[in-house]
């Protein structure tokens, strides 16, 4: 195609809207790609496409106080500042602790250690359909997930020579995590769903791309749930001059296929004729932006 593949971010402004399970069938559409599922706070993707490892590291993101207790003198100034109430009985709480550093700085006895701690882990393999896939695995109660995504895109962009597409399966919402997905990306799909929350978040999250001037286009799943929220959300694409690339109609195989723990793409006819149009669409707006 060129030098430089076409990167394509899948987004959702709320989580459920289907937005993995289009991802992963765009990733068959989308030949010679290099995948990264960047929603690093609940990673999935990975259960779809059954990869085989290559490499993982752990990632470290952030810092924690600890207190030593051979240097304590138990003075209690420590937990006095901590605004975080993190410390209690001069023991640190590494899940309530922000990694701020303020212990570390004002104990006048120097009985803190403030060090890197792994707040995740990262990893490189191949999917089932021979791409190189890049995903990491956000540890529970750790923050960090932004650079945890800048992190993972940093390392995937190694591979991105002589590749036509990078996909990208972004968050959900609109936070930290978010903006860092859209980083650098050609075009955002959008995912939304014909529901009250669906259209307020989807309105959220146009807001957002409008601000960093990403181009984006829109996908209406399960569009014949809920027709006048359908109409609805037409209307203010045609008002945010936002392509609809296609509807996908509410379809019993989407859970089939998931509980077979299998991609739609190819999965039944109706399916791939909609997968197919959606695609199709999308090559067209990409082929007139770049």
């Amino acid at each position: 195609m060129n030098n430089k593949p076409i990167s394509v971010v899948v987004l959702s402004g709320k989580g459920g809207t289907g937005k993995t399970t289009i991802t992963t069938a765009l990733t068959y559409f989308a030949k010679n790609n290099t995948i990264i599922d960047c929603d690093v706070d609940a990673a999935d993707l990975f259960i779809l496409l059954d990869p085989k490892e290559i490499t993982s590291k752990l990632y470290y993101g952030s810092k924690k106080a600890e207190i030593i207790p051979d240097k304590c003198d138990r003075c209690g100034l420590c937990e006095e500042l901590c605004r975080f109430d993190a410390i209690s009985n001069f023991t640190v709480d590494k899940i309530s602790c922000e990694g701020c550093g303020l212990c570390y700085n004002a104990c006048p006895y120097g009985a803190i250690k403030f060090e890197s701690v792994p707040n995740g882990k990262v990893y490189s393999s191949l999917s089932n359909n021979n791409n190189n896939f890049y995903y990491a695995k956000l540890f529970p109660g750790e923050g960090s997930s932004g650079k945890l995504v800048s992190e993972i895109k940093e390392i995937a962009s190694k591979s991105f020579v002589d590749k036509d597409w990078v996909v990208i399966d972004g968050p959900p919402g609109i936070g930290c995590p978010v903006n860092a997905s859209i980083a650098k990306v050609d075009i955002a799909l959008l995912i939304t769903e014909p529901t009250l929350s669906g259209l307020h978040d989807l309105n959220r999250l146009i807001e957002l791309l409008s601000i960093f001037k990403i181009n984006s286009a829109v996908v209406i799943n399960k569009y014949d749930l809920n027709l006048d929220i359908t109409n609805q959300i037409e209307s203010v694409l045609t008002s945010n001059n936002i392509p609809l690339v296609g509807k996908l109609s509410y379809n019993y195989e989407v859970v089939e296929a998931l509980q077979k723990k299998m991609t739609i793409y190819n999965y039944s006819e109706k399916l791939n004729i909609e997968l197919n149009t959606i695609w199709e669409n999308l090559n067209n707006i990409i082929k007139v932006t770049k």
